[in-house]
């Protein structure tokens, strides 16, 4: 166990405000060690929380947390946060199940103001909370401390737009680590801030103005003129001038990494009013060498050798099969080579989707919006009218922040836009705020757009195919899991009829209609049951919409039980529209039962923890099966007496 100076002595911020001021120094290489030490073990978000421990120290240090309000754009740059807040001893347990949010969370700690897994929402959230200390007259600062990648989200934008007009007290902090800015700006735009946010400077500024607005029109003139040298003295040497035409007063560039200078600057804007932008210059993965070197890659991490920084895990004896989002990376390559008015669109994650490898081989062919999803769709939509056809990858839940874009800008305008949805369903460690579990839900309900969810890799393909040639009356969508396939043998993709499903597996007993990766554990729970004397038939849906409805109308007739399995939310989603349709036409003859998500947030674990907690998994359905069909005879014999 690593023997600390300070750190095992600190439990919450008010224990680091003991600390002498020329120690906190110590305190930020025992935080990054402690860090390093716990994540390096279990994994998690890295890189980004280890290049704001100074800046985390120091804000923690400089205002009274928790009555002060910190609130954390995401969660990755957090973990610092959470070491400081009471969670040392349990940050092994990050992103478990049972342990630790990987993100920030109300629930968790009354130091986390504002929960968040999605980018852009800080500013707006503090400026919430600024705006309600001031409607009920009472006194705390509030800090939103937000990273360079972030702010390529719109979100932030409107957020720092609506400050300037409110002028309320808020303290932003952009976390820059792009490192855009030269080292060699540092010198000088420090002497700046410092020289702006100091009482001898402040003092200078009142007296100044104090003493000008009572000299009349020459007193408006010089303050003017003094207003335009001081904002000429910022342009030249910092990036200021767009945050100052926001409303704000704007300090930095700074270090974030000396710790020192950062708690005496902090000190010197807490006193001061009005919306304030501290830009702070950090290095992503700080102070730990693999990371440093490999921002991309030690973003997130499993179990790493703590020296080297690569993975601990132990390779699989085969080859597992091809990721889906790899599939679809490869696929668009296949299209895109032969189809010239195809195009990836991606918000910030052309890894996460596969498009990196479209990027690989037809670079002008992937546009990269950055974090801002509507206009991603929105811009899409406009390709599409000029006979362009964009894919657009985006997350489940991510995509989730575009919804009006979708409906306004492609599906009343029957653009032909093709939106291919990552990480649906249960996605694991990532919890609630990146479960895609809402999008057949929230897609099915919009007018005129195809819904489809393809049982493996093949038919990922082939739906890809489908989506960009075989229908173009208006938006389509395909939606797929995190990790990897089947394992099926991959051929050249074709197209798949409109709303037509595919049996298969035929049974007496009741039909089980499966949505995306739930067909293969219905198949699994169909085999088991046989054994045990019931005949299940199993049914890959392929579409949420449009439905199936001859396929309805048979096993209605035919078996006349019918259970619904997605890996989404049941509220609206597949089972609710079998469910519509059956009420509508065969509502006496015909027994019908959904499975999938209940209506609670899903917290974070392993996806196969997920789907047995849940009966998702094979076992699972199983014995929701059992127990439907036992439950319907029973109806059925009362029915008769």
């Amino acid at each position: 166990m690593t023997v600390y100076k300070y750190l095992h002595n600190i439990d919450s911020p008010e224990d680091l405000r003991k600390v002498p001021e020329q120690d906190l120094r110590v305190v930020a290489d025992e935080v990054r060690e402690h860090l390093v030490d716990t994540i390096t073990k279990v994994g998690g978000h890295f890189g980004a929380g280890l290049g704001t421990v100074e800046l985390t120290v120091a804000l923690h240090y400089v205002f009274n947390t928790p009555n002060d309000k910190i609130v954390f754009d995401t969660g990755h740059q957090a973990y610092p946060h959470k070491i400081l807040t009471g969670r040392r001893d349990t940050l092994h347990t990050i992103r478990q199940q049972g342990g630790l949010s990987g993100f920030l969370k109300r629930t968790e700690s009354h130091y986390d103001d504002f929960g968040a897994g999605h980018a852009s929402t800080s500013i707006s959230a503090a400026l919430g909370m600024a705006a309600a200390r001031d409607q009920l007259k009472e006194d705390y600062k509030v800090v939103a401390v937000i990273g360079d990648g972030a702010m390529t989200g719109g979100l932030a934008y409107e957020a720092m737009n609506n400050c300037g007009v409110l002028k309320s007290d808020i303290l932003v902090v952009l976390n820059d680590n792009n490192m855009s800015i030269a080292p060699n700006v540092w010198a000088i735009s420090n002497y700046f801030s410092e020289l702006f946010a100091s009482p001898t400077g402040r003092k200078l500024r009142e007296n100044f103005k104090k003493t000008t607005s009572k000299m009349d029109n020459i007193g408006d003139r010089i303050r003017s003129v003094a207003h335009r040298i001081e904002d000429g003295v910022k342009a030249v040497v910092t990036p200021g001038m767009l945050f100052e035409a926001l409303g704000f007063q704007y300090f930095g560039p700074v270090n974030g990494h000396n710790v020192a200078q950062l708690v005496k600057l902090l000190r010197g804007i807490r006193e001061m009013k009005g919306p304030i932008l501290l830009h702070t210059i950090t290095q992503k993965g700080k102070g730990y060498g693999p990371a440093e070197r490999d921002k991309q890659f030690l973003h997130a991490i499993g179990k790493v050798d703590k020296i080297t920084g690569k993975s601990t895990a132990t390779p699989p004896s085969v080859a597992p099969p091809p990721s889906y989002q790899k599939v679809f990376g490869e696929a668009m390559v296949e299209i895109c080579s032969t189809n010239p008015k195809v195009v990836g669109i991606t918000a910030a994650m052309p890894d996460g989707t596969g498009l990196d490898i479209l990027q690989k081989y037809h670079p002008d062919k992937v546009y990269d919006v950055g974090i801002a999803e509507g206009h991603g769709v929105t811009f899409a939509a406009g390709l599409a009218t000029q006979g362009v056809v964009p894919v657009v990858a985006i997350y489940s839940s991510f995509l989730q922040r575009a919804y009006d874009h979708i409906v306004h800008d492609c599906a009343i305008q029957h653009q032909h836009v093709v939106f291919a949805l990552d990480r649906s369903g249960l996605v694991g460690a990532d919890g609630p705020t990146h479960h895609g579990v809402l999008d057949l839900a929230y897609l099915r309900s919009i007018q005129g757009m195809v819904v489809m969810a393809p049982k493996d890799e093949q038919e990922l393909r082939d739906m890809l195919w489908t989506s960009i040639h075989a229908y173009t009356a208006g938006p389509i969508a395909l939606r797929y899991p995190r990790g990897n396939g089947l394992g099926v043998p991959l051929k050249p993709m074709q197209a798949i009829e409109i709303g037509k499903s595919e049996t298969l597996r035929r049974g007496t007993d009741v039909a089980v209609l499966a949505v995306g990766k739930m067909v293969s554990y219905a198949e699994q729970a169909a085999e088991k049951l046989a054994t045990e004397g019931i005949s299940v038939e199993v049914v890959n849906a392929r579409f949420v919409k449009p439905l199936d409805t001859a396929m309805l109308d048979d096993v209605a007739h035919r078996i006349g039980r019918i259970l619904t399995v997605e890996d989404g939310q049941i509220e609206g989603g597949f089972g609710s529209a079998v469910t519509e349709y059956i009420a509508q036409h065969h509502g006496r003859i015909c027994d019908v039962r959904l499975h999938g998500i209940p209506d609670i947030f899903v917290e974070h674990g392993t996806q196969e923890q997920l789907h047995a907690e849940l009966k998702l998994d094979a076992p699972g359905i199983a014995d929701v099966i059992r127990d439907f069909v036992a439950e319907s005879v029973i109806r059925e014999a009362a029915r008769t007496i």
